[in-house]
């Protein structure tokens, strides 16, 4: 961790910024005394997903008899 001033800070910002995401943590002094620490949050892993891990817990309605009913609604009229 190193320290920089806050009128430092000011002009490079980014540079700090950029420090904090490869992992390095930044304090930001005023007279001395740290006001503020730059930490990178760091990256969630995505959750591993399987095809098919949900077999047989998802059913999908074909809705058979709506469609039915509306073509037979346009051939009566």
């Amino acid at each position: 961790m190193y320290e920089v001033d806050i009128v430092e800070a000011k002009e490079k910002l980014l540079e700090l910024i950029e420090a904090a995401m490869r992992g390095e943590e930044v304090a930001i002094t005023q007279d001395n005394q740290p006001v503020v620490k730059l930490v990178g949050i760091p990256k969630q892993a995505k959750p591993n997903r399987k095809a098919g891990s949900a077999k047989g817990m998802v059913w999908i309605y074909g809705g058979y008899g709506i469609r039915d009913n509306y073509w037979r609604f346009c051939d009566a009229v």
